[in-house]
């Protein structure tokens, strides 16, 4: 009985009916009733989280606007991966996101939207990885989980939300959609019994800001005096 309790004690260990332990700090979501949910209290780190939106714009940027602004206030880089549209400045700085840590990068191709990601997770230089990488296979996702292992970084893909039927190696897959005019969170993985009931978001005293975080601009022009500059594998980052 002490060999299996100390099995149990472990951390990589948890009880199917019970929320798993963490290895590496969790941060936390700005939304109390999604925290109680979540292992560890918040997002995770150190592993891959999956964000399937009903549409872009729904409400996925939102959701991750408290975490983006701890990590920016402890100058920690934010990389954002092959977004559809160019992030809407104002309403990143209106949250408290520094637009000096933010990096914007650009892709051709499939191919080197993972590269990027991988390298980013793996360069251990930045807080939060944020990709959206289209298609992607499952021994993709397992380079990508490996690479977000090995660093305690906020790394978060944004799938479609027909992925939600293909197997997954991130520890955390959540669906978005709205609900009488509120975001409602569907956990459809995390490490702990299944969760079937959504969870309706109420967001902190909302702002203007706080509003149009969620929405993306079409112009290059969103971010102030963008420096583009070409990296490896022919990929460009604009700062």
């Amino acid at each position: 009985m002490n060999a299996l309790a100390a099995v149990l004690a472990h951390s990589a260990i948890w009880r199917g009916n019970q929320l798993s332990r963490v290895t590496s700090s969790s941060i936390p979501t700005g939304f109390a009733e999604l925290d109680a949910e979540l292992p560890g209290g918040g997002w995770p780190t150190a592993a891959l989280t999956e964000i399937l939106p009903r549409h872009t714009g729904i409400g996925e940027l939102r959701i991750l606007g408290t975490a983006l602004a701890a990590l920016s206030a402890q100058k920690r880089t934010l990389v954002w991966i092959a977004p559809p549209h160019m992030p809407y400045a104002p309403a990143l700085a209106a949250i408290g996101i520094d637009l000096e840590r933010v990096v914007i990068v650009t892709t051709r191709a499939p191919r080197e939207t993972l590269w990027a990601t991988e390298q980013a997770l793996r360069s251990k230089a930045c807080g939060a990885v944020l990709a959206w990488p289209g298609a992607i296979k499952y021994p993709e996702l397992r380079r990508l989980q490996l690479a977000a292992e090995d660093n305690p970084v906020l790394a978060v893909l944004f799938r479609a939300r027909q992925a939600a039927a293909e197997t997954s190696c991130a520890v955390l897959r959540i669906d978005l959609q709205t609900y009488h005019g509120q975001l409602a969170v569907r956990i459809l993985k995390r490490r702990g019994a299944a969760l079937n009931a959504p969870i309706l978001l109420h967001s902190p005293a909302v702002t203007p800001g706080h509003v149009i975080v969620e929405h993306f601009a079409t112009s290059s022009r969103s971010m102030p005096s963008p420096r583009a500059r070409e990296g490896r594998n022919s990929f460009h980052a604009q700062v």
